[in-house]
């Protein structure tokens, strides 16, 4: 399931071109050396989130100091998508199942699927899915729109997921305030833990708005 613009996405075509773009391949090529020893452990994830996140800038009043706060610490166009999905490619190499998730798409399915009326086949085989997967790639995790049943339902994953010991590799463009606002503190404060030698939080220019 990995998008089609990343389908050739390796970390020998990432482009660095900043120094975060750096920081980001370095954390990547670390983990990567690190999986098989780390695989089965308590903190065996990686996850990229913005210094300050997007609920957070979008909450200045000001429209001035919120473009302002947009420039300095944007988190988008970084590449971290491009990393995750190479990192994927690479575990896949080596032998690993490895399922890809983008979180709105994948959010909104899952609560539809609740809406069926299908003793729960559907919403079963998608949350099967998403826990069992030895590895799971989540792409922008909070970015679908808040409420109280996606609340817990990451927390279901991501609890069954910790427990299990199985890798979640994430990418966000929230920062830790609000990605806890997002997904709720009880799921974030479990994925933190998981990732917390592969934390990295991160700001820079976007290399979309650059190469126009």
């Amino acid at each position: 399931m990995i998008p089609e613009e990343f389908v050739d996405a390796r970390l020998d075509n990432y482009k660095v071109e900043t120094p975060v773009q750096q920081e980001l391949l370095q954390m990547t090529k670390e983990y990567l050396a690190r999986f098989d020893e780390i695989k089965d452990t308590k903190a065996n994830s990686m996850g990229f989130v913005a210094e300050v996140g997007e609920q957070q800038i979008r909450r200045i009043g000001d429209l001035r100091k919120r473009a302002e706060y947009e420039r300095i610490y944007n988190s988008y166009g970084l590449g971290k998508t491009h990393l995750q999905m190479a990192a994927a490619k690479e575990l896949i190499r080596r032998g690993y199942a490895v399922l890809c998730i983008s979180d709105t798409v994948f959010m909104n399915e899952l609560v539809n699927s609740k809406r069926i009326d299908d003793g729960g086949i559907e919403f079963n085989r998608l949350m099967g899915a998403v826990v069992q997967a030895p590895v799971l790639v989540w792409d922008d995790i909070g970015k679908s729109k808040y409420s109280e049943t996606k609340e817990d339902l990451y927390y279901q994953i991501i609890n069954e997921r910790y427990k299990a010991r199985r890798p979640i590799l994430f990418s966000s463009n929230e920062d830790p305030m609000t990605l806890s606002e997002k997904i709720g503190p009880a799921a974030f404060s479990r994925l933190s833990g998981m990732a917390k030698d592969f934390f990295l939080q991160v700001k820079g220019d976007d290399y979309r708005m650059r190469e126009r």
